[in-house]
């Protein structure tokens, strides 16, 4: 089987990936918009494409890491996109958080051009991206999983297949994004009732990761806060995407979300505010009368 490979988008999940493809030996050639980008991961062995049709001509399975279905769709059916020049009976491994139904019907899309499709939705952060210790949300036909498997492999520690055809990942993935997001948004209230109360807020964070009602987006993005860093790892606006999303889903089938509506508009007033490309505990920033820890010096 070659090994071929090609990564769309070096972001913080993209350019751990193909780290983790290269580490595996695979032939590794990468794609952004960003061109100094995919010179510079390419320096230590690999391939930067000039341009999406030259990647899907070389490329027997494509990876693609981009933010969400309008970019997808752009770098697959846009001017210079890859579907064109991608031969039949590649991949196409879609990695992004979007609309299970519009998952559905990209891979009846490409099966009419002979390409093969992973819905595969990822989690974990960029630092497990790069050890190759992030989660892949996967539903694919065995014959894709045949094609791709080692390479799905090589990029997460653990690979969940869902289904034998698209929808199934994407589904699990929004599920994933509902209890993320009403986390974040449920951690940063009780962070910012903690500060409006008086209480230090370093031992706060101590206190709570030791205890019942602690949580892993607690103890992740709370970390952010008390370092006053709101460099975005993930966005404040990555969260009005996918709660949008979760919210558009629930509606379809006329399920109630309460908790995700909530989450979903704190997200967006802490856009609003100017704190749109934030990291998404940012989200903080929406409370009145509280004092944020300011970075230590």
């Amino acid at each position: 089987m070659s090994k071929n490979v090609g990564v769309i988008g070096l972001g913080a999940m993209g350019s751990g990936m193909a780290g983790s493809l290269r580490r595996a030996g695979f032939d590794t050639a990468v794609f952004d918009i960003r061109t100094e980008v995919a010179q510079a991961f390419a320096k230590d062995g690999g391939t930067a494409c000039a341009s999406l049709a030259e990647l899907g001509a070389r490329s027997d399975v494509i990876v693609s890491v981009v933010v969400n279905a309008a970019q997808t769709e752009s770098v697959l059916f846009g001017a210079d996109g890859c579907a064109a020049s991608m031969k039949r009976g590649s991949v196409f491994v879609m990695c992004s958080t979007v609309d299970p139904n519009w998952s559905i019907a990209l891979e009846a899309r490409l099966a009419a051009l002979g390409i093969l499709y992973v819905d595969a939705p990822i989690s974990g952060g960029a630092a497990k991206a790069a050890s190759g210790q992030m989660t892949m949300m996967t539903a694919a036909t065995p014959q894709a999983y045949a094609k791709a498997g080692d390479m799905l492999d090589a990029m997460a520690a653990k690979v969940y297949r869902l289904g034998d055809k698209a929808g199934a990942g994407s589904k699990v993935k929004i599920i994933n994004q509902l209890l993320a997001g009403v986390h974040i948004a449920a951690a940063a209230e009780a962070m910012a009732l903690g500060l409006r109360e008086g209480v230090d807020a370093d031992a706060l964070y101590e206190v709570i990761t030791h205890s019942a009602g602690n949580s892993w987006m607690f103890e992740n993005r709370m970390a952010h806060v008390l370092a006053a860093d709101y460099t975005p790892l993930s966005a404040v606006d990555i969260f009005v995407k996918d709660l949008g999303l979760v919210l558009d889903v629930a509606r379809a089938s006329k399920f109630p979300l309460p908790l995700s509506s909530t989450a979903h508009q704190m997200f967006m007033q802490a856009s609003t505010a100017g704190f749109a490309r934030e990291d998404d505990s940012a989200v903080i920033k929406i409370f009145p009368g509280i004092e944020l820890p300011k970075k230590k010096t």
